[in-house]
């Protein structure tokens, strides 16, 4: 796929690793539709870029619809790039002196993570399976955000794990779900990143919580997760796979 005068959904556009690949985006010829909280920068970023902000609540499944209903509008009607980095987690281990995990907020972690990457990919998919096929039969390609803590969670990660293992499970099978209609699946799984609560942070805690890493040893750049998701929607060949971006970092027990 070529980006340029190709149409994007970047969720999550408004900052970090997913801002950073919005500006690659369009750097390259393409236009993008941002969707991010209400209370985030989105519109300044999405302004920024010549493109649109649509507020979007990733666990409002119905508001989610329509915020992608109206950045195809936006876009023109069509959308071939979709970008999701929506997600979180928090630090519970299974059982404390104090009682087991809640149950709500496992489920919590799950539904921010794992079931709205399963709903905007199903909704973004129905609306790329309109495109006109290219001279390959491509019509589009999606990438989600796993979490190098998919494969090596820690001690506490016990729901944010579950929920990245989830994503990066079922990326095989929504390829083959979607690759007859010319649709790709991929997932991005990196280590840490220099965004949201780690931008910013001293550089001595940002040492000891990266030591592990083959190299560099340091924390991600956004661009860095930004010029690996243009480079999968590049290459036609990309689908069904989760790339880790995380210079060879293995995260220990804690």
């Amino acid at each position: 796929m070529e980006v340029k005068d190709h149409c994007a959904i970047i969720v999550g556009g408004a900052s970090g690793m997913a801002r950073a690949t919005a500006e690659l985006f369009v750097e390259k010829g393409g236009k993008v539709a941002i969707l991010d909280l209400p209370t985030s920068d989105g519109e300044n970023v999405a302004k920024s870029l010549g493109g649109s902000f649509h507020p979007c609540n990733v666990m409002d499944w119905a508001g989610t619809e329509s915020a992608i209903n109206d950045a195809v509008e936006a876009l023109g009607g069509n959308v071939h790039f979709c970008c999701n980095t929506a997600g979180g987690g928090l630090a519970k281990r299974t059982l404390t002196r104090e009682g087991p995990h809640p149950l709500e907020d496992f489920q919590r972690v799950i539904d921010l993570n794992l079931i709205s990457a399963f709903n905007i990919t199903r909704l973004v998919a129905d609306k790329m399976s309109k495109n006109e096929p290219n001279e390959d039969g491509e019509r589009g390609c999606v990438i989600n955000t796993a979490s190098i803590a998919a494969f090596e969670g820690q001690i506490g990660q016990v729901a944010y794990a579950a929920a990245k293992g989830g994503i990066a499970a079922m990326t095989l099978v929504l390829a083959r779900d979607l690759g007859s209609m010319g649709i790709r699946a991929n997932t991005i799984a990196p280590s840490l990143f220099s965004t949201g609560i780690t931008k910013g942070m001293p550089d001595e805690f940002s040492l000891a919580l990266t030591k592990d890493a083959a190299f560099p040893k340091r924390m991600g750049k956004p661009v860095e997760y930004g010029k690996m998701a243009i480079a999968i929607y590049e290459n036609a060949m990309m689908t069904g796979g989760t790339v880790r971006v995380d210079a060879g970092q293995r995260f220990a027990p804690k």
